[in-house]
């Protein structure tokens, strides 16, 4: 039977949410929660810098191995075997955690993860553009974007409470984590699954018949060719590297700002408050930015909105200008300013997202969106 044949479709409702949250939790599991339990292992500052830090190299490169996805099997067949294999490397660090030699099997199966995640995150944004009609792509931009933010909560939140409570209720580190990791690995079992049924099929995911070496490598250079030949590349890429400058020139410095003494200039924040402005109120923000910035595309479309995103994106920025210059003592006006500057973020990246998956279309339309997510980076 064709695959044409075998095509199913579903309510994105069932499986955008899903999807997203599986994207975004062996992300967070590398970078932040690994680097919290070697920490709880009695690994020094300089180790844990020194082998985790190597980590993020994977979504750094996935560009130059994203052409084999669009290549070779469907992006349905990738999500669920990347989730699978994610699950699996999930299982070996909890097996490992509590053995002698803990260390160099973990990190193995952590860069397995890492490679892992980043073929998923190719794989998931590729069906998520196939799968979905223009205006059903604006409109859960900001949905899937919720989900991914969720899966970052409660990684560096749920799951580090999980296994703290675990050491206490124990007084066994290494058991604690490694029941830590076994919820995880069921979690991601429980996710292939469910992504195995609910998963549609769309008429356009079709795998390539099979290529002989010669083809594959000549199809992986013309992956790159065509998206560097695109019309309008140049202004492309400048607007890929440009549209969020202000926002990552703020960021770096915005916690710090908060946490400085009001002597030289900051607003003497305890951690915990900043804490409550960034991971709760400005989370919020962010969050309900995002959704709203979906569903107005999806109605008038990016060119409508393009010129109002871009503004939303910059001028909040002004919050911070005015909390340095005034340096207000009320919590309030302080978490009014920094939701301001979030929501305008969240509603103005919508358009930034959108922007990179209508520049990706066309044939390779998987591997372009990587390369652009790359730039992004």
């Amino acid at each position: 039977m064709s695959k044409l044949k075998k095509t199913k479709t579903r309510n994105p409702w069932s499986w955008i949410p899903t999807l997203y949250f599986g994207q975004g939790l062996p992300y967070v599991v590398v970078m932040s929660v690994a680097v919290i339990m070697y920490k709880r292992f009695g690994l020094s500052n300089t180790d844990i810098a020194l082998y985790t830090s190597w980590l993020y190299l994977p979504w750094v490169i996935k560009p130059f191995w994203s052409p084999f996805v669009d290549i070779l099997k469907t992006k349905r067949w990738w999500i669920i075997s990347m989730q699978l294999l994610i699950g699996a490397g999930l299982a070996g660090v909890a097996f490992t955690l509590p053995t002698p030699f803990y260390f160099q099997t973990t990190i193995g199966f952590f860069w397995l993860l890492a490679f892992s995640s980043a073929t998923h995150d190719i794989a998931a944004d590729g069906f998520y553009m196939i799968a979905l009609d223009d205006s059903q792509q604006s409109f859960f931009v900001g949905i899937r974007s919720t989900f991914y933010r969720l899966a970052m909560i409660t990684g560096q939140g749920l799951l580090v409470v999980l296994a703290g409570f675990l050491e206490n209720k124990t007084d066994n580190v290494p058991f604690a984590w490694s029941i830590t990791f076994f919820v995880l690995a069921g979690l991601f079992i429980t996710l292939f699954a469910y992504h195995n049924f609910i998963l549609p099929q769309p008429v356009s995911d079709i795998g390539r018949a099979a290529h002989s070496p010669s083809d594959i490598a000549k199809e992986f250079g013309q992956t790159f060719i065509s998206f560097f030949t695109k019309e309008g590349i140049g202004l492309a890429i400048a607007f890929m590297l440009l549209y969020r400058l202000a926002e990552a020139m703020l960021v770096k410095l915005a916690s710090p700002f908060l946490i400085d003494v009001r002597e030289v200039g900051g607003l003497g924040l305890s951690t915990q408050e900043v804490g409550v402005v960034y991971g709760t109120v400005g989370v919020i923000a962010l969050t309900l930015g995002g959704i709203i910035g979906g569903i107005v595309a999806s109605q008038k479309g990016l060119k409508y909105w393009l010129w109002p995103m871009a503004l939303s994106i910059t001028l909040p920025n002004i919050a911070y200008l005015l909390l340095a210059y005034f340096q207000p003592e009320s919590f309030v006006w302080i978490n009014t300013a920094v939701a301001i500057e979030q929501f305008g973020y969240g509603f103005g990246f919508t358009a930034y997202m959108l922007y990179l998956i209508y520049f990706s279309q066309g044939e390779h339309k998987t591997a372009h969106y990587s390369i652009c997510t790359g730039f992004m980076a």
